[in-house]
Parts: structure tokens; C-alpha cells; sequence
């Protein structure tokens, strides 16, 4: 799995699906070549200070690292993570990044991929 590093493969991944969660939003967009998946990380300095921002980035790479199998070749995903990953017990992430990542590709490029209806 490589890092996304350059500003255009974020602006890029901007343009393609979303899956809002509660201490994360999620987006992918399919390049256009073949190979390992790509992810990126950020957290706006809006979160908190320094050392929250970093705790944010820390539970978010590990929740990647658990969840690669999910990941598809060929695309970029971009974390924006948000102040509610502070609080969010972990397993809840976990749980919410793999429904994201199906969210995901199963919404058109571009749009926001809607939780499923809670009955």
C-alpha cells in the first residue's frame, strides 16, 4: 500500500465518492492505472491541537492497516479525519471505515455515498 503524497492526488480524490462517518469522512476515486491502493491522510488543524491532530492520524493509519484486504487496486482513498475520532471507541471506526469502503464503490464518482436506512 503506498501514500498518497502530492496535493493534485488529493484534490483528485476530492472529486470522487464520499462516505461521510462520524469521526471521518472517506473518499476514492479510481485511477487510471493498475496497483497497490493508495491512501491518504489528513486532519485540519480545526480538529484540535497538534498532538490531537496526530492521535487522530495514528488511529486513522491503523484502522487502515487492519482494513487493507478491503481496499481495491487502482484507487485512491483520502481519510479527512474529524474531532469525533478522538471519542469514538476503536472497534466503532473499524466498523465504520469497512462500511465506508463499501459505501464507496458501490456510489457513481462524485457522489456522496449515503449510510443505509436504520430501522
Amino acid at each position: 500500500m503506498q501514500r498518497l503524497r502530492q496535493r493534485a492526488d488529493f484534490l483528485k480524490a476530492a472529486t470522487g465518492s464520499k462516505a461521510p462517518a462520524g469521526p471521518f469522512v472517506l473518499q476514492a476515486i479510481k485511477r487510471d492505472e493498475d496497483g497497490s491502493p493508495r491512501i491518504g491522510l489528513t486532519v485540519s488543524k480545526k480538529v484540535g491541537t497538534a498532538v490531537e491532530r496526530n492521535r487522530v492520524r495514528r488511529r486513522l493509519r491503523e484502522i487502515v492497516k487492519q482494513s487493507a484486504a478491503m481496499m481495491r487496486p487502482g484507487y485512491d482513498y483520502v481519510l479527512v479525519g474529524r474531532r469525533a475520532a478522538l471519542q469514538e471507541p476503536f472497534a466503532r471506526m473499524a466498523a465504520a471505515f469497512d462500511a465506508a469502503v463499501r459505501r464507496v464503490h458501490a456510489a457513481p464518482a462524485g457522489r456522496i455515498a449515503k449510510p443505509a436506512a436504520r430501522h
